[in-house]
């Protein structure tokens, strides 16, 4: 596992072997990481997919 500079990673997240964390980009709590995460990207889920801040706003 290699983490980029800044990047934040939640409690009891699980990142796979291989997978790099991009800087400043951020792993929700829980989340099971099974591919690279771009920098800036914020993901979340299992497995993790990227959160898309759009929908969780109320229109």
């Amino acid at each position: 596992m290699v983490v980029g500079e800044r990047a934040m990673v939640g409690a009891k997240a699980v990142v796979l072997p291989g997978v790099e964390i991009g800087p400043d980009a951020q792993v929700a709590a829980g989340s099971l990481v099974t591919e690279d995460v771009p920098a800036g990207v914020t993901v979340a889920g299992v497995p993790a997919t990227p959160a898309d801040e759009e929908s969780d706003r109320d229109e």
